[in-house]
């Protein structure tokens, strides 16, 4: 409940602000990589609850 409460507070200048912390933490050739692992990690989460979800599976 706390934690919605603090989402609506937050606005484009502090999102501004977390971005540029971001890159100043991880510079701008990390980030990339980061997206990328983050981009193939969801894909294969994806991959796996369909197979899981197949009707193949289902015995």
């Amino acid at each position: 409940m706390i934690f919605n409460n603090i989402i609506l507070f937050i606005g484009p200048w502090q999102y501004v602000i977390i971005g540029l912390a971001i890159l100043l933490l991880f510079g701008g050739k990390k980030i990339p990589e980061l997206m990328k692992g983050l981009g193939s990690g969801i894909k294969e989460f994806k991959d796996a609850s369909k197979e899981k979800d197949s009707p193949e599976n289902k015995e």
